[in-house]
């Protein structure tokens, strides 16, 4: 099993031929109200990708908490552990251009109230073989999560702020994007900073979005995998797909080459499609790229 400790927003989105600068006004070619968040999206693409997710959060007690609670169950996530707490639920206003670029904006709201893992939720985490964090919930919150023993702890290290060292020393991989990781090392280059947060945890993966991605561990190994080649849609939730893919690979036993395609694959489905856990493939959608690839 793997348990998500994690943000739900409602995403916000709107659609535009290119974003507006500050004091500009445009015009969009649609809207859309679509379930995310960084805790939820990686959830649902873990779920989608076949594994048995719980998912640790909260949503809020406004229009549209029930909707991310069924979002999140009809993907297969068990919910158990989602609480309805007063208030609205954290929202994500995102604007994507037509190129599949987007620029968010998150305010927490439920997000914000969530504390540490209380005795069920601890439980729950304890029982899996991987523990997906981001950093859309309270640092203090993410680090107790990180201290349970047990699961693999993966790390999403976004948005990109200063982790700590209580941190840092329960995280088994970080996966940050390219500018995640030169923020978080100061390097001038993705294999700088790879390099750099191997002085810190024990495995990492840069995603560098159209170019692949890199791997390293401090068993020395080092690897490099080539995207999926694409027509980028919507890159809103990428990322998260990337990660959820990734740790259901790694609970399945994919070494660390295999483990990289299959999250490779399933985040080039996500964005040549719209939404964010609207875009996240199934496991069939998954495997079947990955046998034409091996196919050529």
């Amino acid at each position: 099993m793997i348990s998500v400790f994690g943000s739900a927003n409602m995403d916000l989105v709107a659609y535009v031929p290119a974003a507006p600068r500050l004091g500009e006004t445009v015009t969009g070619r649609a809207f859309r109200t679509i379930p995310g968040g960084k805790g939820a999206n990686q959830a649902v693409a873990a779920a989608r990708a076949g594994a048995e997710v719980a998912f640790v959060g909260a949503v809020g007690d406004d229009a549209f908490g029930p909707g991310l609670r069924a979002a999140l169950a009809d993907a297969g996530v068990d919910v158990g552990r989602l609480r309805t707490v007063p208030g609205p639920s954290g929202i994500a206003h995102i604007v994507v251009e037509d190129g599949g670029g987007n620029a968010i904006i998150v305010v927490p709201g439920a997000n914000g109230t969530v504390a540490g893992p209380d005795d069920g939720d601890a439980a729950v985490i304890g029982r899996s073989a991987a523990l997906l964090l981001q950093l859309e919930l309270p640092m203090e919150a993410v680090v107790a999560a990180a201290r349970v023993p047990g699961p693999e702890v993966i790390l999403t290290p976004a948005p990109a702020v200063p982790l700590p060292d209580e941190l840092l020393e329960r995280v088994d991989l970080i996966v940050p994007n390219e500018h995640e990781a030169a923020a978080l090392t100061g390097a001038a280059g993705p294999d700088e900073a790879l390099e750099a947060l191997l002085g810190r945890v024990p495995e990492a993966v840069v995603t560098l979005g159209e170019r692949g991605a890199l791997y390293g561990s401090r068993d020395g190994t080092r690897l490099r995998v080539p995207a999926l080649p694409v027509r980028a849609v919507d890159t809103t939730a990428a990322g998260d797909t990337f990660a959820g893919a990734l740790a259901v690979a790694r609970t399945e036993g994919l070494g660390p080459e295999r483990a990289l395609r299959f999250a490779s694959a399933a985040a080039a489905l996500s964005v040549g499609r719209a939404g964010a856990s609207t875009s996240m493939p199934h496991r069939h959608e998954i495997d079947e790229v990955l046998t034409s690839m091996e196919g050529r």
